[in-house]
């Protein structure tokens, strides 16, 4: 699959949240995703903006019998640290980004898996044991990090499950315990798929949106170190650094000042069903005509004053969807 770059705004060519459904099994450990051979997945509709999430997916059972399964949902990472600047949602509610689903016209009300990784190890029996809420930016979490007893602290931080922020805000250095693990969540819930009948299912959430205070990638109308890294998960070519170029030579002049957003979808995931998505539509709405996109695709087109379409038919998703986002600060 050839992996293009695309350019919304002022250019005509056109580039943390977000996953394909995919079949799973519960296990002692929570969710383990497996492949089916009986269902395949017809059609994936996919819309993308900072303001929302729509899924629409046509499924279809080729075998004889009534296929009995699991959908599970996995969302994006909520990532704790001192550089995040995400927005989440509602932080003190466990759907902290609105997530729901409909399949065949019935509201469906799925299971919640929450996991807590630091470190590449599970550590969600320790939240379990000292009943600290799992979502790290609520207040609710703060207030209980705050009665840790001292030795569980000292054991969370060598741990990387919290860390130390040490401040002055005007009142002298000040010291707070600050959130370092990352939350994963997964929808999920059973289902049946009878045989040769289209089974619709329906998605809608607010993404998770990352984002910086400036353009980290470019500094001076040149690529900095990480931009290796920006052109592989975002597909930006010459074309886009020029155009940062003329915004950040712009900003210095009372131009309007650019910030990153970032949203991720797992895309992968869709290959869990049997064979290729059949027929499968992305949509990227970057929301306002005077802010620019970057992302993956294949023949994507512009299709609107802020929106990008790529269409494919026997698609097999190869790489998760990472889209850059060059905001213009009002």
């Amino acid at each position: 699959m050839r992996w293009t770059f695309l350019v919304g705004g002022l250019l005509l060519a056109a580039s943390n949240s977000w996953a394909n459904d995919t079949t799973a099994e519960l296990t002692t450990g929570g969710l383990i995703y497996v492949q089916t051979t009986d269902v395949v997945m017809e059609e994936e509709d996919l819309y993308l903006s900072r303001e929302e999430v729509l899924v629409d997916y046509v499924f279809r059972n080729t075998s004889e019998k009534e296929v009995e399964s699991i959908i599970a949902f996995p969302m994006p990472d909520v990532v704790g640290g001192a550089q995040n600047d995400v927005a989440v949602g509602d932080m003190e509610s466990d759907n902290f980004l609105g997530f729901s689903v409909v399949q065949d016209s019935r509201q469906i009300k799925p299971e919640l898996q929450q996991r807590v990784l630091a470190l590449g190890i599970d550590r969600t029996d320790e939240f379990e044991t000292h009943k600290i809420p799992v979502l790290p930016y609520s207040d609710k979490t703060a207030e209980a990090l705050k009665a840790l007893p001292v030795d569980v602290k000292a054991d969370w931080i060598s741990k990387g499950l919290i860390y130390v922020d040490s401040y002055d805000a005007g009142q002298g250095w000040e010291e707070e315990i600050r959130p370092a693990w990352t939350l994963r969540s997964t929808y999920w819930w059973k289902t049946s798929f009878p045989p040769n009948k289209p089974v619709r299912v329906s998605h809608r959430y607010k993404p998770s949106v990352g984002g910086t205070v400036a353009m980290t990638f470019i500094e001076g109308g040149k690529p900095v170190s990480n931009y290796k890294a920006y052109a592989e998960r975002y597909c930006i070519d010459s074309a886009f650094m020029k155009t940062a170029a003329r915004l950040e030579a712009a900003a210095a002049k009372s131009g309007p000042h650019y910030t990153e957003q970032w949203i991720s979808y797992i895309l992968t995931t869709g290959a869990n069903w049997s064979g290729p998505i059949g027929k499968f539509k992305l949509t990227v709405d970057k929301g306002r005509e005077k802010d620019f996109v970057s992302f993956c695709g294949t023949g994507v087109k512009k299709v609107g004053p802020t929106t990008f379409e790529m269409s494919a038919t026997d698609f097999y998703p190869q790489k998760d969807l990472h889209v850059l986002f060059l905001n213009a600060v009002e």
